[in-house]
C-alpha cells in the first residue's frame, strides 16, 4: 500500500508505513535509471573525452610530469565550457523525468532561452545563471548517480543470489560455496536465506537515504535555494510578459496595415464613384439628394475611419518616430500643448508605441475633463530610462478608478516593465509621469 500521505521521499523515510509502501520501489527505479542519465550525458561526454586525449597526445610531445597534467585539465575544463551549456539540456530532461520517482512536488518551469534571433538565444545559455547550473548538475550527478549504480548492483545481485542459495544448491550438482561456507544440501543454505531475508528491510531504507541524497542534490543544483527560484520565476514572468507585448504590438500593426491597406482603400473607392455619380446626375432629379446625402455620409465615414487608423498606429509614429508623433498629438488637442523632448535617438518599438498612447490617452482626458488651458508634455532618454511626463493646469482630481482610461495604461506602461505614477489633488495641476525601461533596440 502506498504512503499517500508523503510527497517526497525524506518524508516517506520518516514514515513507520515506508517499507510497506511503493517508496522503496520508487526509490530503487531513481538509482536503478542511472544509466539513463550517462547516456543522456554522452553529447557532453565524448567530445570532452575525445578533445582531453587529442590535448593529452599533442602537449606529451613536449611536456611532461605535473605541467602535462596541469594544461590536459584546463584543456579539458575549457572543452566543458565550451560545449557542456548546450548539450547539457538532455540531462536536466532526464532528471526532471527520474526525479518525479522520489519527489511528487511539482517542478519548477525549464526556463526557456530568450532572444530575438538563434544567436541570442545561444547567448542566453552562456550567459543565464540556470544554464550553468544544468552544467553543475551533469558535473556532480552524473558521476555520482554513475558511482551509486556501480555500488548497487553488486549488492542485490548478492543479497538476490543468497536469498536463493537453497534453490542454487538444489540445482547445482556438486556442493557450492558461498564465501567460508560449502553447502551440499538445500536445507543447509535456509539460514542464508533468512539472513538475506533480513537485511531487506535495512536494503530498502539504505536504497531510500542513497535515493533521497541524490535527489535533493539534484534538485538543489538544478534549482537552487527558494529565493533563487522566485527570482528564476520572476524573470521567467518578465520574460514572457516582453513577449507578450511584442506578439500584441505585432498584431496591431498587423490590424493597422490589414484597415490601411484593404477596407480604407475600398471606402476611398467608394467615395469616389458615389463623387462621380453625383457629377452625372442632374441637380433636380429625384436621385440626386440621396447621391448627395450618400456622398456626404461616405466622407464622414471615410473620415472617421482614418483616425480610427491613426488611433490604432499613427504612421508618423512609423516612419518619423516619437518627437514628431507627439508634435502631431499635440497639435490636433483643443487644449493649447507644448512638447519638451530630447531624446538620444529612437526607442525600441513597443517602448515608442506605450509612451506614444500614454500621451495619447492623458491629452484625452485634459480636453475631455480637465478645464485645463493650457498643458506640458516633457520626454527625457539617457538610453536606459524612458521618462514621459504630462501636466496640465486643469481642475484636478483624476481618480484611476473613474473609468479615465488610466487603469488600462497602467497596465499597458507594466506589459513593457515601466512603471506609471498619477498626481492630481483637488484644484490640479494634474501630472502623469511614466519611466519606461529603454532596452536594446528591436526595430
Amino acid at each position: 500500500m502506498a504512503d499517500r500521505s508523503a510527497t517526497t521521499l525524506p518524508g516517506a523515510l520518516a514514515s513507520p508505513r515506508y517499507l510497506v509502501s511503493g517508496w522503496p520501489w520508487r526509490a530503487l527505479g531513481y538509482l536503478v535509471s542511472a544509466p539513463l542519465l550517462l547516456t543522456a550525458a554522452l553529447p557532453v561526454l565524448l567530445p570532452v573525452t575525445a578533445g582531453t586525449a587529442v590535448a593529452w597526445a599533442v602537449l606529451a610531445r613536449w611536456l611532461s610530469g605535473p605541467w602535462l597534467s596541469v594544461l590536459v585539465a584546463l584543456a579539458g575544463a575549457a572543452l566543458v565550457a565550451a560545449v557542456a551549456p548546450v548539450a547539457v539540456a538532455p540531462v536536466t530532461s532526464v532528471e526532471r523525468l527520474r526525479l518525479g520517482l522520489v519527489d511528487r512536488r511539482p517542478l519548477p518551469p525549464r526556463p526557456a532561452p530568450s532572444g530575438a534571433d538563434g544567436w541570442g538565444q545561444l547567448r542566453a545559455r552562456y550567459t543565464q545563471p540556470w544554464s550553468w547550473r544544468e552544467v553543475a548538475h551533469a558535473v556532480v550527478a552524473v558521476p555520482a548517480a554513475a558511482a551509486v549504480f556501480t555500488a548497487l548492483v553488486p549488492v542485490l545481485a548478492v543479497v538476490g543470489v543468497v536469498a536463493a542459495a537453497p534453490l542454487v544448491v538444489l540445482l547445482s550438482d556438486e556442493p557450492v560455496t558461498f564465501g567460508p561456507a560449502v553447502l551440499s544440501r538445500a536445507g543447509e543454505a535456509v539460514p542464508l536465506t533468512l539472513a538475506a531475508l533480513a537485511a531487506l528491510p535495512v536494503l530498502g531504507y539504505l536504497v531510500g537515504l542513497a535515493a533521497a541524497g541524490l535527489a535533493a542534490a539534484g534538485r538543489a543544483l538544478l534549482w537552487g535555494s527558494s529565493a533563487q527560484r522566485l527570482r528564476a520565476e520572476l524573470s521567467e514572468v518578465e520574460q514572457s510578459r516582453a513577449r507578450i507585448a511584442r506578439a500584441f504590438e505585432a498584431e496591431r500593426r498587423r490590424i493597422e496595415r490589414d484597415l490601411h491597406d484593404g477596407a480604407q482603400q475600398r471606402l476611398v473607392g467608394l467615395t469616389l464613384r458615389l463623387g462621380m455619380a453625383r457629377l452625372d446626375l442632374p441637380p433636380d432629379s429625384p436621385a440626386s439628394e440621396a447621391v448627395a446625402a450618400a456622398h456626404e455620409e461616405a466622407k464622414q465615414l471615410l473620415a472617421e475611419f482614418r483616425e480610427f487608423v491613426h488611433g490604432i498606429h499613427p504612421a508618423i509614429l512609423t516612419d518619423r518616430g516619437l518627437v514628431p508623433a507627439l508634435r502631431e498629438l499635440a497639435g490636433r488637442c483643443p487644449v493649447p500643448v507644448t512638447v519638451d523632448a530630447d531624446l538620444p535617438g529612437r526607442p525600441p518599438g513597443p517602448i515608442e508605441s506605450t509612451a506614444y498612447f500614454v500621451v495619447a490617452e492623458a491629452l484625452s482626458n485634459v480636453a475631455k475633463h480637465s478645464g485645463a488651458r493650457r498643458a506640458e508634455v516633457t520626454v527625457r532618454g539617457d538610453g536606459a530610462v524612458l521618462s514621459v511626463r504630462v501636466r496640465d493646469d486643469g481642475c484636478g482630481g483624476a481618480d484611476a478608478a473613474a473609468g479615465t482610461g488610466l487603469v488600462g495604461l497602467s497596465d499597458r506602461v507594466a506589459a513593457v516593465g515601466g512603471t506609471l505614477d498619477l498626481s492630481s489633488p483637488v484644484g490640479g495641476p494634474t501630472v502623469v509621469r511614466v519611466e519606461l525601461p529603454w532596452g536594446p533596440s528591436q526595430r
